[in-house]
């Protein structure tokens, strides 16, 4: 009776893991697929061959470190400077780097909150260039947003200008790495890479939307003006997902427009970040939850899609969790073990197709030693989890 219970225990343990790894799995596979024609989708604008008008943002929170670097790359820009207005939102940076920024060809705006937040800075600045020039004005524009960090190449605008003239009124660039310094920084770049094979490239691949990162996005100005107001939590990426997948607006993925991000180089650094993101993702999840619903009774399966992702379990995690339940069993009831070692298997297989070719490297598998330490902090988080929480967890860059 006792090994009876036990084995339903264990099989109803499996199973919450079983899931996660089958998405992951499905996707994997899916990026195998050759890329076919261009998305069609209803609720794109016709093609124009006008060319387009940006709006480029960089919040900048504290962000001395990177941020002349960051604008300096992006003036370097081939595309016409009329058709482009550079926006920097300066957030409690020193006056040597206002005063800088403040030479350059840009529009500086400083905000004092009480609070900061990426949000803001974003609600700020539309609010801030609406006052001087009317909506109507700006309806055929398009807003870029990029973190203070990124660096673009200086064809960024022209190739993006050829995606938005497909029609594309939501798109996510390739976002990758630009540091690898050391083991913790190689791994995050990986883990990005990793995102951008499962839910962006695998999700185009069969006609649902990309998911967004919170860099590199480019978004309708009409649209994302009469949204950014609606923004309220420390991933405001999640939310304009949600708004975007709500109004069955298709996410583009670009994947041939790289921005490059700089991985964090510390582990103090790596806990915050992911416990933004896993508390991030809990909201998410509870925020969305209600609509789904209607989602279902509407056939919205990229809505819905959206919705399972957010109940995903971090893959780190799985990469702890599934060797260790495998080897207790293997200890406690070995045949009970075997369905935990093909779950296991199966995540591995599939996390080296999702991994890109040219980064399936020895020096950087070598790296995985850091993955178990990584992960203990990472399973540490799950007790600071608080989805009330709205705090803006800011990511020191260092000097």
């Amino acid at each position: 009776m006792v090994l009876q219970f036990l084995h339903i225990a264990d099989i109803l343990l499996w199973i919450v893991p079983a899931g996660s790894v089958a998405y992951v799995a499905f996707f994997a596979f899916v990026s195998l697929l050759r890329n076919r024609q261009q998305h069609s989708q209803s609720s794109a604008s016709a093609f124009t061959e006008s060319p387009t008008r940006f709006m480029v943002l960089f919040p900048a929170y504290h962000e001395d470190a990177v941020i002349r670097r960051s604008v300096s790359a992006f003036l370097r820009q081939d595309y016409p400077a009329d058709h482009y207005q550079l926006v920097v939102i300066s957030d409690h940076m020193q006056a040597d780097t206002n005063e800088w920024l403040a030479s350059q060809p840009l529009t500086l705006l400083q905000p004092v909150f009480e609070k900061s937040s990426k949000a803001k800075a974003l609600q700020y600045a539309v609010e801030r260039v609406e006052n001087g020039e009317r909506r109507e004005e700006r309806e055929k524009w398009r807003i870029v947003i990029l973190d203070a960090d990124n660096i673009v190449k200086s064809d960024f605008l022209s190739r993006l200008d050829r995606c938005c003239r497909q029609g594309h009124r939501a798109i996510q660039c390739h976002r990758t790495a630009k540091n690898a310094d050391n083991d913790i920084a190689a791994l995050d770049g990986l883990s990005e890479e990793i995102n951008n094979t499962i839910f962006r490239r695998a999700h185009n691949r069969v006609g649902l939307s990309s998911a967004l990162i919170g860099s590199g996005m480019c978004f309708s100005y009409q649209w994302f003006a009469t949204h950014v107001d609606r923004l309220s939590t420390a991933v405001e990426d999640r939310e304009l997902e949600a708004l975007l997948l709500r109004e069955k607006i298709y996410i583009h993925y670009a994947e041939d427009i790289r921005v490059m991000d700089e991985k964090v180089a510390s582990k103090d650094n790596f806990q915050r970040q992911r416990l933004r993101w896993m508390t991030g993702q809990v909201q998410a999840l509870f925020s969305m939850l209600p609509y789904l619903p209607t989602a279902i009774r509407t056939c919205n399966i990229d809505y819905i899609d959206k919705t399972l992702q957010q109940a995903l379990l971090p893959r780190s995690i799985l990469l702890i969790v599934l060797p260790f339940m495998a080897l207790v069993l293997t200890l406690l009831h070995w045949p009970w073990s075997l369905k935990w070692w093909g779950l296991f298997l199966l995540l591995c297989l599939s996390l080296l197709i999702a991994t890109p070719r040219q980064l399936r490297t020895r020096a950087l598998f070598g790296k995985a030693f850091a993955l178990p330490s990584l992960a203990w902090r990472m399973t540490k988080n799950l007790a600071h989890i608080d989805k009330r929480d709205t705090t803006f967890h800011h990511t020191d860059h260092g000097k």
